[in-house]
């Protein structure tokens, strides 16, 4: 079954409410599906209370987070905080879960931070406890990270089923949003760079795109079918002269090939047509239906939104 596209926006920062609800307007307007807001312990606004805003002015917008740090939440507090958001927005609420990458955040707020098999087991666990609380049952887990006796959540979602997404770039990450999650999220992002913030784009050439939808394939087994997937857009160029906007990517990141930038879903480049187009193909080779851009794309990316947004 081919899913019908869906965009959103992915936005971090807020100078008063009267932007941010300005934003979430004229996002709306666009056709965009979602506002989605990040999780950093830097200048990034508050990622929960910014959604609740958010939806109030535009009432059809469904608003979300990409990626919350599921170091910095308990399971059982972060349920109670999507069922109330949930309530208060009349079930337009998405959860997109990560396991945490930024080291510099945990040194300067003195956090553990642990390796990524550590983080991502953690997350694991996570995703099955907010799900089941979620759901409405009574929980009872014990697990590595997390023990919980007899705990439920309170006040109950709009929705049946909150739908989750889990996001990142390794193995271990996408084999948890496989098992677990509605919605998986790609980054194309690999090996952490010295300044413990950002990643080398490893990921982004056709065949290690193939490889990572083929292992979610495998560790999804008979939901694959059922999962959502979803691809973080790194740059966004709408531009008739194709060739040049390549080149300035390829001068600022050399690990990169013609190949990659042309080819990889998390870089769009070209003509509004020409994006439509290969958005389309990408879809049909890979399953990709939903793409997150940042507000610097907003305009940009304007006419493929409404080119693409539910066909």
């Amino acid at each position: 079954m081919t899913r019908p596209f869906r965009f959103s926006l992915q936005a971090s920062t807020v100078q008063d409410v009267s932007q941010w609800r300005d934003l979430a307007r004229k996002v709306a307007d666009l056709g965009f599906s979602l506002l989605l807001t990040a999780d950093h312990l830097d200048e990034c606004v508050a990622p929960l209370p910014a959604l609740v805003s958010a939806a109030d002015a535009a009432p059809d917008l469904r608003v979300g987070t990409l990626v919350l740090n599921n170091d910095l939440r308990h399971p059982s507090l972060l349920a109670r905080e999507a069922a109330a958001i949930d309530l208060f927005t009349e079930g337009r609420l998405e959860l997109g879960l990560g396991a945490g990458h930024a080291q510099p955040e945990y040194i300067r707020n003195g956090l553990q931070f642990d390796t990524a098999a550590i983080r991502v087991d953690r997350l694991s666990e996570s995703v099955q406890v907010v799900r089941r609380l979620l759901r409405g049952e009574t929980v009872s887990f014990h697990g590595a990270h997390y023990n919980l006796e007899g705990e439920a959540c309170y006040p109950k979602p709009a929705q049946a089923s909150i739908p989750i997404l889990v996001g990142g770039g390794g193995k271990r990450t996408l084999a948890v949003a496989a098992r677990y999650a509605d919605a998986v999220g790609f980054t194309g992002l690999g090996k952490i760079l010295p300044d413990g913030n950002h990643h080398e784009p490893t990921g982004f050439g056709p065949a290690a795109v193939t490889a990572q939808v083929e292992w979610v394939r495998e560790q999804a087994g008979s939901r694959f079918d059922d999962l959502e997937l979803h691809a973080l857009v790194q740059a966004v160029i709408v531009t008739d002269r194709r060739d040049t906007a390549v080149n300035d990517l390829l001068s600022r990141h050399p690990g990169l090939t013609t190949t990659d930038v042309l080819a990889t879903p998390y870089l769009l480049v070209g003509t509004a047509d020409g994006i439509v187009e290969t958005l389309i193909e990408r879809r049909e080779r890979w399953g990709f239906s939903h793409y997150t851009v940042r507000t610097t794309a907003l305009n940009a990316v304007a006419p493929v939104v409404a080119a693409l947004a539910g066909r």
